[in-house]
């Protein structure tokens, strides 16, 4: 990871976006946001590094807003014409702009930063060598597992990212951080059949990436489905995996989205304070939560992140805001600006969703079931979700449940409901949550009376 290893690339971002903001003029509302960032991939096939990627990128995103109307421009580099080029551009571009009563930057609202180790030394000084060999010992490992077992592919990959912004507003902030994770792509064969299974471990530093864990998950959930058919057709109930339920999180959390509400496009909008889901459901967006993958200290504007409670023992409690959706709703920011890159604007998003767990992990839920399906697995989820109507429906594999215990694979069947009945029906959260890359954790489910159509 070829970065500087001190302060000193934080301190001179930080001067770039605060000597862009100190050019303001009288009238105008400046932000700057400066990113240099970096990324490693590698992938490997039969012991051979098949892809190999180490990039690194830098620039810087400039808004400047006047009596209603936002200008926006970015440059991909970092040198003083293209700093000047950038803030003329926004300046230029405030005209064309459409009137905005609730357009704004966001200013300091007093809530304090919670400091976070986000930054690995270990992971900046991490050898390529030694990231070639992470992904060789990972297709090794799984290899070893079963002989029915081949790969697909096995990959390395890490990133980090120095930020800083600034604005007119009194807002002054920087961050560095960076993760690393490992991936496994499985195939199991048994004569002409074949089925796949994928394994994973991230981590801050690479002393905390599982090898074992990785391998183990893949082998498994490839050899697993072995011999799967379609189960009868139902509706029954369901045990998802943290995986799965991590996707319906990062789903629902779009749905409690502040954007979105204002916007009229969340089936939520207009049910503030009532119950919305089983009693069972307390639903956090925590990135102060140093065991989050996304944790982060502030959000896309500069404010400072915050554990927020949506869903409150069943009953919603609040939508995620940035300062302009909470401009538009009247209400204030949840710290929930989320910005992709120095070339866009900030939107509005969850950072680290999570249930909070149950008492139970997996083997106790399943212990008490019988004629359920546990779903490993779920294809076309996001573009099978109606937001307006919360209707849904997706491809999906799995394990049959019968008489407590797992029994016959299943696969190409189809499962389908509404979000809004799933968080009514759900019975029990497990205790099993798993921190994984994305904006939600996992963590095991069982939720009742969801159709399964197979045959």
């Amino acid at each position: 990871m070829s970065v500087v290893d001190d302060e000193t690339g934080v301190r001179e971002l930080a001067a770039i976006a605060e000597g862009v903001v100190g050019r303001a003029v009288r009238g105008e509302q400046v932000e700057a946001f400066v990113l240099r960032g970096g990324e490693t991939d590698v992938r490997v096939y039969q012991g051979d590094v098949e892809h190999f990627v180490s990039a690194q990128s830098e620039g810087i995103g400039v808004r400047v807003i006047v009596d209603g109307r936002t200008g926006f421009a970015y440059a991909g580099a970092l040198t003083p014409d293209a700093i000047d080029e950038v803030l003329a551009e926004a300046r230029d571009n405030v005209q064309y702009g459409t009137v905005d009563e609730f357009a704004g930057l966001a200013e300091p609202d007093g809530v304090a930063v919670s400091p976070q180790q986000l930054w690995s030394d270990e992971l900046v000084a991490l050898p390529t060598e030694r990231k070639i060999a992470l992904a060789t010992e990972l297709e090794q490992l799984t290899l070893a597992l079963d002989s029915r077992v081949r790969i697909d592919d096995a990959n390395y990959s890490d990133a980090w990212a120095v930020t800083a912004a600034a604005t007119t507003t009194g807002i002054s902030e920087t961050s560095r951080e960076n993760g690393c994770y490992v991936t496994v792509a499985a195939l199991a064969d048994d004569g002409d059949e074949t089925q796949s299974g994928f394994g994973y471990s991230v981590g801050r530093t690479p002393g905390e990436i599982d090898l074992d864990r990785a391998s183990g998950l893949a082998a498994e959930r490839a050899t697993r489905l072995l011999g799967a058919t379609k189960p009868p057709s139902g509706r029954v109930t369901v045990v998802l995996d943290p995986m799965v339920t991590a996707s319906f999180l990062s789903i629902i959390g779009s749905t409690l989205n502040g954007e979105a509400v204002v916007k009229g496009r969340s089936l939520f909008r207009d049910r503030l304070g009532e119950s919305i889901a089983a009693s069972a459901v307390t639903l956090v967006d925590d990135p102060t939560n140093p065991l989050a993958f996304a944790a982060t200290e502030t959000d896309g504007e500069g404010l400072a992140a915050r554990r927020n409670v949506l869903i409150d023992h069943g009953v919603l409690s609040q939508f995620t805001h940035s300062s302009y959706s909470a401009r538009r709703a009247g209400t204030v920011s949840t710290g929930n600006a989320v910005r992709g890159s120095f070339a866009t604007t900030p939107g509005v998003g969850a950072m680290a969703l999570a249930l909070e767990p149950g008492s139970r992990d997996q083997e106790a839920l399943i212990a008490d079931l019988d004629g359920a399906v546990l779903i490993q697995s779920v294809t076309g989820l996001h573009s099978g979700v109606n937001p307006i109507s919360g209707d849904f429906s997706a491809g999906a594999s799995g394990l049959l449940i019968a008489g407590g215990a797992l029994g016959s694979p299943v696969r190409e069947f189809t499962i389908a409901s509404t979000l809004q009945r799933m968080l009514l029906d759900l019975a029990e959260v497990g205790s099993d949550v798993e921190w994984l890359p994305g904006s939600a954790a996992g963590v095991s489910l069982v939720i009742h009376d969801v159709t399964v159509s197979g045959v």
